[in-house]
């Protein structure tokens, strides 16, 4: 169709068209205001640790403060190192999925970790 709309956000199909002020899909029906599509894709999420610094995909943090894991008697104490964090969208706002040595995989919330 026109090559200067952009794809549908939530199927990424090519065939978007305006319809008004939307924009809308025609394969899964996603409707999206024309304004909103850039500053969205420009603001990407940007997940910071307790002091400030910016966090990205594969790096090694340390917790810096004890935590209950709910639903056991185990703790995770203060320094443990965490390597290999992914970043994503988790339950509340836990946004930080890895694998504590000795605990095994949990989400943790990006204010209890220092980055390395």
């Amino acid at each position: 169709m026109n090559e200067s709309l952009p794809p549908c956000p939530e199927c990424a199909s090519e065939y978007s068209y305006e319809m008004g002020a939307l924009l809308v899909c025609p394969e899964c029906a996603h409707e999206w205001s024309a304004d909103a599509a850039e500053p969205s894709e420009a603001a990407a999420a940007v997940v910071k640790d307790a002091v400030g610094n910016v966090l990205s995909d594969g790096d090694t943090v340390t917790v810096i403060k004890d935590l209950k894991i709910k639903g056991s008697s185990t703790v995770i104490k203060v320094g443990t190192k965490v390597r290999g964090i992914r970043l994503m969208d988790g339950v509340g706002d836990h946004d930080i999925d890895c694998k504590v040595d000795g605990v095994g995989p949990m989400q943790l919330k990006s204010s209890v970790v220092k980055k390395v």
